[in-house]
């Protein structure tokens, strides 16, 4: 597999670090990536999506979902010990696991919840007033004029 030195990137930009350390993660191609616990991630408006991890077996308890530096967090700690227990065949898997996904800026986790062996956490994406697009009115020419009449008749 090819890889990039991506060091002139570092050098010639300031405040592009999460781009970068995204290439990264990308480029290094880790062939490893956890399947375990399967997932879904739909999309459920325009601004809106949803997470949905299959975690049979776990209480809500057991379960924590944490977001830090635009990253959600979702792990899983098994509370109780199955040793008294003598299994014929255990198919359900209920090791803990740890599940990371990088978040866009102004994405907002707004909840989650365990219903019927499946965690779901919703996200929101909430664009700041400052970055919406916004209308600029286009001046006429018998505007500006009659501004000027004004201000040098004044």
């Amino acid at each position: 597999m090819r890889t990039f030195d991506l060091a002139p990137l570092y050098r010639a930009t300031v405040g592009y670090d999460r781009i970068a350390d995204l290439m990264d993660r990308v480029l290094t191609g880790d062939a490893a990536q956890p399947t375990y616990p399967p997932f879904n991630i739909e999309k459920t408006a325009d601004n809106a999506y949803r997470i949905s991890i299959a975690v049979a077996g776990f209480t809500a308890d057991e379960l924590s979902v944490e977001v830090k530096e635009n990253t959600l967090v979702v792990t899983a700690r098994r509370a109780e010990d199955d040793s008294a227990r003598t299994y014929l065949h255990r198919g359900i898997a209920t090791r803990a696991f740890e599940r990371r996904f990088a978040l866009a800026d102004h994405v907002r986790v707004t909840g989650a919840q365990n219903l019927d062996g499946m965690l779901h956490i919703d996200l929101v994406r909430e664009t700041p007033e400052a970055l919406k697009p916004r209308r600029i009115e286009i001046a006429r020419a018998n505007d500006i004029e009659a501004k000027a009449v004004e201000t040098t008749a004044a």
